[in-house]
């Protein structure tokens, strides 16, 4: 397949493998309504947030939708869009080194945008999708990359949107740059979104049918004589005998058989007129489906929408250019089922936080939402007071100077920041680190999986994966921290650990048993800290 090459590249491929695992530091200031609720807001910079996360959600997402930088070199927008930022400089100066200084900005961007879309991809269930908005700068280098990390099969779709609804005449070209683009991906399995439910409302029974609603439909298709000449013959009514011809250039949609079937069974609607085209009566039970296909021109708002919305939230100029919350709503009814998680770590102003809880508010689900916003004060002032206000109710003046009230559609989030690393420079495990940061961590690196909820954890057993037991001795766990107790593998600490038949990993800060022995109880023993994986 052919590659995408840019200066740079070969210090980002593999970056979001050497990003360390940090710890994540709940706000309870900031944070907002029941704290189990399940939705999360992270203040930090995307690429270390999401290696945070990945332990806790890798392969549970559904759905995520990314707004990421256009890369236009537009400085003046609150969240700025290009590539000059400090801290992207800083960035790049890190991983890249020197060579970041000869980068042009779309080199800039993609070594921006490589880890960050690698990392996502871990985040998605088999049958997930991925959603990222692009305009025309980069969408063609967007496609190109995506197809590298996601693979050319798994590209579901390119859905157009249209932002403007009057054309912009600034442009020194004169072409109005109306549209956007959301390029849409999947992690493997095949996709298929639910489709616009048809209208209904046509199918009546005026006649008391015994077989229900039905509808007038068209009993001519568009073959011409020529095309199609089994399709252009005379039907006869059974009781007038009148012989109806189709129009020349149409012809019936159905061969003489099917059509004598349906004469037989009172399936065509005769015209009153000896000059009126027959049609079908088309049942309702007729339908393979309610649902249309999900059409790639979306019927969304446009960002006028988004800025009103927005504004009567958080008041004018709070944020440049937020998407109408409508545009993601659509998607996520989409491609979410009512208890699936969504992820957005480009959240800007929250709009899709705001989205999830709108979609559950309607269809009554149980949607999470994941947001990732970098700087430190639009996460708090913009990111975190909209989605405040949005589940728990606010007030607005209305274009009369009215002030009204809209009520809250429920719901609430943790805010979180990001904390230290789970090892210090020399290797070791922060003090800070606790026995669930370190479970959560262990059982990820061994597995690739997120630890197992449960009711009631059995520790030091973490989880069973593919057959093999995972346990952790560590910081006390069997309530005895001194060297030679709880956090040392002796055999008759072994015998007291919770039961399984199989293959163990145990981690633990020594081990009395000789490696013959642990051979013959098929046990891996890993010794703490020095054979835990940081990456």
């Amino acid at each position: 397949m052919p590659s995408l090459n840019w200066i740079g590249k070969s210090a980002v491929v593999a970056h979001h493998k050497q990003v360390p695992f940090r710890l994540l530091k709940c706000r309870a200031d900031l944070s907002v309504g029941d704290p189990q609720s399940g939705n999360l807001l992270v203040q930090g910079d995307n690429l270390e947030a999401l290696k945070a996360l990945l332990p806790y959600y890798a392969g549970q997402v559904k759905c995520i939708y990314i707004d990421p930088p256009y890369n236009t070199g537009n400085e003046g927008w609150v969240y700025n869009d290009a590539m000059n930022s400090p801290e992207m400089r800083d960035w790049l100066g890190k991983v890249v080194g020197g060579e970041s200084e000869d980068l042009s900005r779309h080199d800039k961007w993609l070594c921006m945008m490589y880890p960050r879309l690698a990392l996502l991809r871990e985040f998605l269930s088999e049958d997930g999708v991925l959603f990222v908005s692009i305009d025309d700068t980069e969408v063609h280098l967007l496609r190109a990359l995506l197809d590298e990390i996601f693979g050319l099969s798994n590209w579901i779709c390119t859905l157009i949107w249209k932002r403007r609804q009057t054309p912009d005449s600034r442009n020194l070209n004169g072409v109005s740059a109306d549209h956007e683009y959301l390029l849409c991906y999947g992690r493997g399995k095949q996709i298929r979104f639910k489709g616009q439910s048809k209208d209904l409302s046509k199918y009546t029974n005026p006649d008391n049918d015994p077989n229900g609603s039905w509808m007038s439909d068209n009993l001519t298709g568009l073959a011409n004589k020529t095309e199609r000449p089994n399709l252009h013959y005379s039907i006869v009514h059974p009781v007038t005998g009148q012989r109806y011809l189709p129009h020349p250039s149409r012809g019936w949609i159905y061969g003489q058989e099917r059509m004598a079937e349906l004469i037989a069974t009172n399936r065509i609607l005769w015209p009153k007129s000896p000059n009126g085209r027959p049609r079908l009566k088309r049942y309702l039970f007729d339908m393979k489906s309610e649902t249309t296909g999900f059409s790639t021109l979306l019927d969304a708002s446009g960002n006028v929408v988004g800025t009103k919305e927005l504004a009567q939230l958080l008041g004018p100029k709070a944020f440049a250019f937020p998407k109408p919350s409508e545009l993601i709503q659509i998607l996520i009814e989409q491609a979410t089922d009512r208890d699936s998680i969504v992820l957005d770590s480009f959240a800007g102003s929250g709009t899709t936080g705001h989205a999830v809880l709108k979609q559950n508010a309607r269809d009554g689900g149980k949607r999470r939402f994941i947001l990732v916003e970098l700087d430190a004060n639009i996460a708090p002032n913009i990111t975190a007071e909209r989605l405040k206000r949005v589940a728990q109710g606010y007030t607005y003046r209305d274009q009369k100077g009215n002030e009204k009230f809209e009520p809250g559609l429920g719901g609430g989030f943790r805010f979180c920041e990001l904390g230290a690393t789970l090892f210090d420079a020399g290797g070791q495990i922060r003090p800070e680190v606790a026995y669930d940061d370190l479970a959560q961590h262990i059982f990820f690196i061994e597995t690739g999986s997120p630890l197992p909820h449960s009711e009631q954890p059995r520790y030091p057993l973490l989880g069973v994966h593919n057959g093999t037991a995972v346990y952790l001795l560590y910081n006390g766990v069997l309530k005895d921290k001194s060297p030679q107790g709880g956090n040392m593998l002796t055999l008759p600490l072994l015998a007291t650990l919770p039961e399984h038949f199989g293959p163990k990993i145990i981690y633990g800060n020594g081990c009395r048993i000789g490696e013959h022995r642990l051979r013959e109880l098929s046990i891996v023993f890993k010794q703490i800290p020095y054979e835990i994986r940081e990456r």
